[in-house]
Parts: C-alpha cells; sequence; structure tokens
C-alpha cells in the first residue's frame, strides 16, 4: 500500500477539481478522458464510474492507468496537484461497488447520468508524484 498524504486527499476529492485519467489498450494505444465522478477513499482506494467508452475498454485489457488532479484550472507551474499511477483491481457491472458508484451519480448529477454509467472500477495507488518531477 502506497502512503498518501493529507494534501493528496484535499485535492482528488475537492468539489471542483480537475481529474483526467490516462487509459492504453493491450496494444499501448493511450486515450486519456476527464472525469468528475471519482473519489479517494480513506483505505487509499480511487473508485471511478464509467459508461461505455474507451477508458473502460481499455481497463479490461490492460489494469494499468495515471490520474491527473489539479486543484483548479488554469494549470501553472504553481498549481496544487498530483499524478496518481493506478491499478484497477475490480471492475463491477453490477453489485455493491456499482450501487453505491451510480446511485452517488443520481444524488449529484441525477437519475439520467446515473443511467449513463455501465461499470464501477476500484484501482489501488501504486505510486503519487508531483505534477512536475521536480516537486517530487
Amino acid at each position: 500500500m502506497v502512503e498518501i498524504s493529507k494534501e493528496v486527499f484535499e485535492i482528488v476529492n475537492k468539489p471542483g477539481r480537475v481529474a483526467v485519467l490516462g487509459t492504453a489498450d493491450k496494444t499501448g494505444q493511450s486515450n486519456i478522458a476527464y472525469f468528475g465522478s471519482l473519489n479517494l477513499t480513506e483505505d487509499g482506494t480511487v473508485i471511478l464510474g464509467l459508461g461505455n467508452n474507451r477508458s473502460l475498454k481499455n481497463l479490461r485489457e490492460n489494469s494499468k492507468a495515471v490520474l491527473f488532479c489539479v486543484a483548479e484550472i488554469p494549470v501553472t507551474f504553481g498549481t496544487a496537484g498530483y499524478r496518481l499511477y493506478l491499478n484497477a483491481r475490480e471492475i463491477q457491472d453490477e453489485g455493491g461497488l456499482y450501487d453505491t458508484v451510480t446511485g452517488a451519480i443520481a444524488k449529484h448529477s441525477g437519475k439520467e447520468a446515473a443511467k449513463t454509467i455501465v461499470a464501477a472500477v476500484a484501482f489501488d495507488v501504486t505510486e503519487v508524484r508531483g505534477l512536475i518531477d521536480w516537486q517530487g
């Protein structure tokens, strides 16, 4: 388990933060996508709801991903943020995690938004780095 600082929790879970997930398929073809429906839990798990999209297809083929998360935009060299390196531990099309994610999305964004979610993903954080290499 990777140690995750209070600052990382605050930025990843901050309302209005910007989060971009990078994935790649089994051949290495990459994709990035913006996500609002993610959460970093106290045990260090990143939880994300996904529609029927390229990110989900890629994660079914290759469990590795990177989350680029910044506190606000525009992004400058002084913007607070982190890169979280992830490994998809579980992808649920139904069940407890899926129900929790779709319920939270329905509450926050409405039932129509929740209907677009076809899977819930639980990621383990394998590494945390600053936005820029000299930040640590």
